[in-house]
């Protein structure tokens, strides 16, 4: 599918890697709408980088804890647009433990409700527009914590309900991938560190020691972490590039998830 001349749905996307990935695709020829919560300094903006791209596109203030705003917007999008080629489902909350300390209850619903609980319906509000686009794509944005959990370096960033509901995104990606074919293909883009997500320019990042910092890159195999052109690079693939890859899972982080083993040299031959 080429990018110029669809309609996208960016959620989450005030600011962050779901600002840049929307504002690409615009700049690339779609038509985008892109939502946005809290944040304010950051969405404002978003608000004006994309009107300053044409007055085509949309930025929604929505609640996307709520299922009954999300669908209010999708039936806004049926009403005005009646279409919708491509879905970024890309809201969450990534609940460090070094920002939020101890787990609270609170928290742990306040995951559940943005990681897991908002794509799950976002989705199933979208699946009818999807479908009648008759090449539509979804892609689940996803962190590594689904696999690596609160473990190593990794625990400094990742906390229990962030890296369970990280990993039912998966779960997920494969059921709709049954339930949307052929018309729609779904895929997901499981994210390492990266500048403004989990590394440099986020609160935790700040928060951790020296040598906690380096403890994260020296894991990651190549040894830096991820920049935005490195998403945006990774879902233009999978929009463009990847027509028959569906339930697919695109791990991007850099080899964080291998660091922690390396490869021993081979022994001399006892023979």
């Amino acid at each position: 599918m080429e990018v110029k001349g669809k309609t996208a749905l960016i959620l989450g996307a005030g600011k962050g890697l779901g600002r840049e990935i929307g504002l690409a695709l615009a700049e690339s020829g779609a038509r985008v709408i892109m939502t946005y919560f809290d944040w304010p300094e950051e969405s404002a903006e978003m608000r004006s980088r994309l009107e300053a791209l044409g007055h085509d596109h949309l930025a929604v203030k929505i609640d996307l804890r709520r299922p009954d705003e999300i669908k209010k917007l999708i039936d806004r999008l049926t009403d005005e647009l009646d279409c919708l080629d491509i879905l970024i489902n890309n809201i969450e909350r990534g609940g460090m433990p070094v920002v939020h300390g101890p787990y609270t209850p609170e928290q742990w619903d306040l995951e559940m409700e943005t990681t897991l609980k908002a794509k799950w319906w976002a989705f199933h509000y979208s699946l009818p527009l999807l479908k009648s686009s008759g090449a539509g794509i979804v892609i689940n944005i996803s962190s590594i914590a689904g696999i690596v959990g609160r473990s190593g370096p990794a625990g400094l960033i990742f906390n229990d309900g962030y890296a369970a509901a990280n990993r039912a995104i998966s779960s997920f990606t494969e059921t709709w991938a049954r339930e949307a074919a052929p018309e729609v293909r779904v895929n997901e883009l499981m994210l390492g560190f990266f500048a403004t997500r989990h590394a440099e320019k986020t609160r935790g990042w700040g928060l951790l020691s020296p040598e906690q910092q380096k403890s994260i890159i020296d894991q990651t195999l190549l040894k830096r972490s991820g920049r935005k052109e490195d998403v945006i690079k990774a879902v233009f693939f999978l929009i463009q590039d990847a027509p028959y890859m569906t339930g697919s899972v695109l791990k991007l982080d850099g080899g964080f998830t291998l660091g922690h083993s390396p490869v021993p040299p081979m022994p001399k031959s006892s023979l």
